[in-house]
């Protein structure tokens, strides 16, 4: 049986481009005792994608080139030599960018497509779902009547930090890009404002929807936007650092906040958080989660697009800005 896969071809320098990645269509392997075969359904496209391509040390081993591009996915067992799957479940993990996935049993685990659709194992139930939960909770610490800034709110982990805060009896305010997802954030999600830096002063948003300052910030940004909300901040504010998409495909060095002295100033915290330490945990999250959704009170938005083939260009969106929620790839 063949498959179809992405392998990383090269290592970008800058803003990747579609022969950094080789699509091959090689035999799928023979199962060892303890795999599964996996029919990849849907892939989860994210922004630390970026990061897994650069040979450089970081949380996480990064893609060798040669390799299948690293992604989350989820699909269907399609053959099993495990004792803990068999042929008809649906799984989620690390699957990479292909059709067909030859997986460790360890590295899976079930989802219930009657509980949820796929695509959601993917956004507010899987990975961006559990960085904004254990990100805003345990790291950002937010308490009843504070205000919350998350930057790049419509995305995938921001829409989720947001409902969370609102639940937790937050003020929130989002920085996103255009009226649409501003306007998404405000009448469909309950942020209390929302600041379109693409076509308004963030600053000026900032004095405008924050005007008593910002207690938690958790940024998906980095750059500019965050030396704006350290100019905002309140004494023992958190800033919870997730990422820092402004600044993944630069050429030269990553600029820092010049603003860091408020930090001094008003005794803040700035921490840093990886959603993989926190994975034993991630049932207790997903429990947690999906009853605010059977509540209404955790709204998701998935953007889909159909067709393998089109990884490469799909992937870049996120950098565009052109996705509108949890980027998927229908493979």
């Amino acid at each position: 049986m063949k498959n179809k896969q992405f392998i990383l071809a090269a290592r970008p320098v800058g803003e990747p481009k579609e022969t950094d990645w080789q699509l091959q269509e090689p035999d799928v392997a023979e199962l060892t005792e303890g795999q599964v075969l996996v029919q990849v359904e849907y892939l989860s496209l994210d922004p630390a994608m970026r990061g897994w391509m650069n040979d450089a040390k970081s949380y996480i081993e990064p893609v060798k080139l040669g390799e299948v591009m690293r992604a989350g996915g989820v699909g269907k067992v399609a053959q099993s030599r495990s004792s803990h799957f068999s042929v008809g479940d649906h799984v989620h993990g690390m699957l990479g960018v292909q059709q067909y996935a030859v997986v460790k049993d360890k590295g899976l685990h079930k989802v219930d497509p009657e509980l949820a659709p796929l695509p959601r194992y993917l956004g507010v139930l899987g990975m961006p779902g559990m960085t904004a939960y254990f990100g805003l909770l345990k790291t950002g610490l937010p308490q009843a009547g504070e205000t919350v800034v998350v930057s790049a709110a419509a995305g995938a982990v921001g829409t989720v930090v947001g409902q969370i805060a609102k639940i937790k009896g937050c003020r929130v305010v989002g920085i996103a890009g255009g009226e649409d997802k501003c306007a998404y954030l405000i009448d469909e999600l309950g942020f209390d404002g929302a600041i379109d830096y693409k076509n308004t002063d963030v600053k000026a948003g900032l004095k405008q929807y924050c005007p008593d300052g910002v207690d938690v910030f958790f940024d998906n940004v980095g750059g500019e936007i965050l030396d704006a909300v350290l100019a905002r901040i309140n004494l023992h504010a958190r800033i919870v650092i997730c990422g820092a998409i402004s600044q993944y495909n630069n050429t030269s060095a990553v600029k820092g906040p010049a603003n860091y002295l408020s930090l001094l100033v008003n005794r803040a915290r700035m921490e840093g958080i990886v959603v993989f330490d926190n994975a034993k945990h991630y049932g207790e999250a997903a429990r947690e989660m999906a009853g605010w959704i059977a509540q209404g009170k955790l709204k998701a938005k998935e953007h889909i697009v159909e067709g393998l083939e089109s990884f490469p260009q799909t992937l870049m969106m996120l950098f565009k800005g052109e996705n509108f929620g949890k980027l998927v790839l229908k493979v």
